[in-house]
């Protein structure tokens, strides 16, 4: 048995055993990497560890920080509410307009990861205060971003188009963008549809019961949120909001049903609005200064913590560590299987194939499995070149297979263990993270074994370019 097929197989035995046994995958991940790295491998730990990814564990820690010292001095509430009042009550359009939030800092020139980070801790408060399914939510983010992640001058587009150029290939900014723009929105309508988006339309514009201020009838209560399987969520996950210091009264729900709904609105403290100011410092570091959003997001919550101590030791035990955990183990053994060649052996395998058609079809597949786990920008680097061979047949549009490709390695960030699918696990407060985990992989399983086949479809065979 070949080295690359065993390390396939180890890694399909960590899934199964993480699914029955409730135990850590990325615990399981890391003991993998070592054991498959030293005697598969034959690399030594700076070869396993070289596929650590210490930008993301830094990114995951920092924006974590962050918003759970947010969460813990009332400033997502006051975010929350700010929102509510900016949309009139109309709850149903918060998963849209945060959709085109992050598609449209994106499409300017923010990194996928860094708009998600920006955008989705707010969103997800918003999510657990109103009662809207966090999976409904965290799929408009993520979706969001990828549908504005080709623009002409966005990273992924400048990058995939660089790599059409180098390679010499028929190639369309334009086609690209909107390829990925449309099927985004497609999948983003979809996913309103069918997790609840429809009911907000009648939902009133005034929080859960049970969620904090307003909730039950009790203002400015903190009462806990049962986790959705009614057990006590994880050690480390929020339980409910914190109690809102200093609030007034808003009666103008703005839903046009004539009815008056009392809730408590957070005002502005001096600790909030040191919080709101570094929030936009973030979104300024990162999308002015392309500063790295993981360590401005540290730095920000260390200066927040020596003003207001009491805040960040609450925050601290908040940040997402079993999430931290799982991604970093998942992904140090993804790297060890780049290290070891295996993602390229599958990858060459494929393009040997001598049928264009299901050679294109196949390489579609293999960039969402293994972006699902790993750097898209990565994977579109290696799997374009290797379809270089069949698109100079001529059988296969260039232009057309580049988006294909592009739209599958991109689509599946919603895995819990992408970048960005992490990011919205990590901060979803008030859910029991195990659960919420499961969605998203039980939802990401379905992306990537639907898009690529519809795209191929749509994008590939037709011909275009």
């Amino acid at each position: 048995m070949s080295p690359e097929l065993i390390s396939i197989l180890v890694l399909a035995v960590v899934f199964v055993i993480a699914t029955t046994r409730s135990v850590n995958m990325g615990a399981l991940a890391f003991a993998a990497a070592f054991g498959v790295g030293e005697l598969v491998a034959d690399l030594d730990a700076d070869g396993i560890f070289a596929g650590f990814p210490g930008d993301l564990f830094v990114v995951l820690v920092g924006v974590t920080y962050l918003f759970a010292i947010a969460r813990a001095n009332g400033t997502t509430d006051w975010l929350v509410h700010a929102s509510i009042r900016l949309v009139r009550g109309r709850v149903a359009l918060i998963p849209w307009v945060m959709f085109f939030l992050t598609g449209a800092l994106t499409a300017i020139g923010a990194v996928s990861p860094a708009a998600v980070a920006i955008v989705a801790p707010i969103a997800l408060s918003f999510a657990s205060r109103y009662g809207i399914s966090p999976l409904l939510m965290g799929a408009m983010v993520v979706h969001g971003a990828q549908g504005g992640g080709f623009s002409p001058i966005s990273i992924y587009g400048t990058i995939v188009n660089g790599i059409v150029e180098r390679e010499d290939l028929p190639g369309s900014e334009l086609f690209l963008f909107l390829a990925s723009l449309i099927a985004n929105l497609v999948i983003a309508g979809v996913v309103f549809v069918l997790f609840g988006g429809l009911k907000l339309t009648s939902a009133p514009a005034h929080p859960a019961a049970g969620d904090g201020a307003a909730g039950a009838g009790r203002a400015g209560a903190a009462t806990p949120r049962p986790t959705e399987q009614g057990t006590r969520p994880p050690a480390g996950t929020t339980t409910g909001d914190p109690e809102p210091t200093g609030t007034a009264t808003a009666t103008d729900t703005g839903t046009g049903t004539g009815t008056t709904l009392a809730e408590t609105t957070p005002t502005l403290t001096p600790a909030r609005t040191a919080t709101l100011t570094s929030l936009a410092a973030l979104v300024v570091a990162v999308l002015v200064f392309d500063l790295d959003a993981g360590l401005t997001a540290v730095t920000l919550a260390a200066l927040l913590s020596a003003l207001w101590p009491d805040d960040s030791r609450k925050a601290v035990t908040q940040i997402a560590w079993s999430t931290v955990l799982l991604i970093c183990g998942v992904l140090t053994y993804v790297g060890v299987l780049d290290e070891m060649g295996t993602i390229t052996w599958a990858g060459e395998g494929v393009g040997g194939i001598g049928i264009p058609l299901l050679a294109a079809v196949l390489l579609c597949y293999i960039g969402a499995v293994v972006s699902a786990f790993a750097s898209s920008v990565g994977i579109m680097g290696a799997l374009i070149p290797l379809a270089v061979p069949f698109l100079a047949q001529g059988e296969i549009g260039a232009v057309g297979m580049v988006a294909a490709l592009a739209v599958s390695a991109t689509v599946v960030d919603v895995s819990p263990f992408s970048t960005n699918g992490a990011l919205v696990l990590a901060a979803a407060p008030d859910v029991d993270r195990e659960r919420f985990f499961r969605q998203l992989m039980i939802y990401g399983g379905i992306v990537v074994a639907v898009v690529p086949a519809v795209v191929w479809l749509v994008l590939v065979v037709p011909g275009f370019g």
